[in-house]
């Protein structure tokens, strides 16, 4: 029995974080052995907000780091096909083809629009409509590969929602050709950053990145915020909704010293240096493995590149099956196929006339 087909993925904006560790690289490698994987390298998705020619050469050193991190965090590309979203040919034609599927009125009523124009800096009045579009192009990304689920965070829900309306829109206008993707909604909180101001970002120089050395991770964790009404150690202190025990919660595998640090912290008999140095011990011991990782695969020349060409290749040929068949229920197909039958028929026609 063939396993269900799912798609993830990102934009490629470099070195990964903590926070894409915690909020979808975990959950990936899971997923491995229960679906046929698709990971999208999305850098289309980067041109609706990133369109200048210094952003578009910079990807392919992003996506190199991006994919070591991938390998890094245990991604198998035996079990996840990895692929560059700008050169599968098929994602520009279903993405027009699926234009028509949709109301404007539908796309500019999504809440997360504004929230990208708003992230990006953008003035209301300047948004392109390929950032409007956004989720149409979204939309060719999951049905692409045909994929049933795909796991999103709960602000992507609604774009989710909106693919389910299109494919059942096609699939009403010419068939059945499109699963309806479902999504799994990820119950892991989106990690704060290092300075407790939002999610970690690399924008807002928040995080803390998969491939820092041990001296970047504890320079870092010195510097995070923590209680600011705790002046001195021996002062209690609040440990709910403290960056520094969220770290701790997640990535310090002694919960034991975990919980006599909260409850040392609550009656101000620790302070915040031995704490941070725990937790740098352990955010280390968690790093040490993956930063091993990646040194091994970053040494094997050419095999990030290889990982990439092999992957589109497959998603290639997949999509190409896809948009053949969409061609062929539209009636598409059929009108070029009686043009050039009908062109041929002429030609060897005139062939033969002009032989005598």
């Amino acid at each position: 029995m063939s396993r269900k087909k799912m798609l993830t993925g990102d934009r490629p904006t470099g070195l990964l974080h903590l926070g894409h560790y915690v909020g979808s690289l975990k959950n990936r490698v899971s997923f491995q052995d229960q679906y046929e994987c698709f990971l999208i390298i999305a850098d289309l998705h980067m041109l609706t907000t990133k369109p200048s020619k210094e952003d578009i050469l910079k990807i392919r050193e992003n996506v190199k780091e991006m994919v070591l991190d991938y390998l890094a965090c245990g991604i198998d590309p035996l079990k996840t096909t990895i692929y560059l979203q700008s050169a599968t040919p098929a994602v520009y034609e279903m993405n027009l083809i699926f234009e028509m599927m949709i109301s404007l009125n539908r796309l500019t009523g999504l809440p997360s629009l504004k929230e990208m124009a708003r992230n990006a800096h953008m003035d209301p009045e300047s948004v392109p409509f390929g950032l409007v579009g956004y989720p149409i192009l979204q939309t060719a990304d999951i049905l692409m590969p045909r994929a049933e689920i795909v796991p999103v965070g709960k602000d992507n829900e609604a774009h989710i929602e909106l693919s389910r309306d299109i494919a059942r829109r096609f699939n009403q206008l010419y068939g059945e050709v499109f699963p309806m993707p479902e999504a799994i909604i990820s119950s892991t909180p989106t990690l704060v950053g290092t300075d407790n101001k939002g999610k970690m970002s690399k924008s807002a120089g928040n995080c803390i990145f998969l491939s820092d050395d041990r001296k970047a991770v504890e320079k870092k964790v010195k510097s995070m915020y923590t209680d600011p009404n705790r002046i001195h150690a021996h002062q209690p202190g609040t440990v709910e909704g403290n960056p520094i025990f969220i770290y701790h919660d997640i990535f310090n595998t002694d919960k034991a010293e975990v919980e006599d640090l909260k409850n040392r912290y609550r009656l101000g008999t620790v302070g915040d240096v031995e704490v941070k140095e725990k937790l740098s011990h352990a955010l280390n011991l968690f790093l040490d493995p993956i930063r091993e990782r990646r040194q091994h695969f970053a040494e094997d020349k050419g095999l990030v590149e290889q990982i990439i060409y092999e992957g589109t290749q497959k998603m290639i040929e997949v999509s190409n099956e896809t948009v053949k068949e969409m061609r062929s229920v539209m009636g598409l197909m059929g009108n070029w196929n009686k043009i050039s039958r009908i062109a041929r028929e002429r030609r060897e026609k005139t062939d033969t006339a002009n032989k005598i």
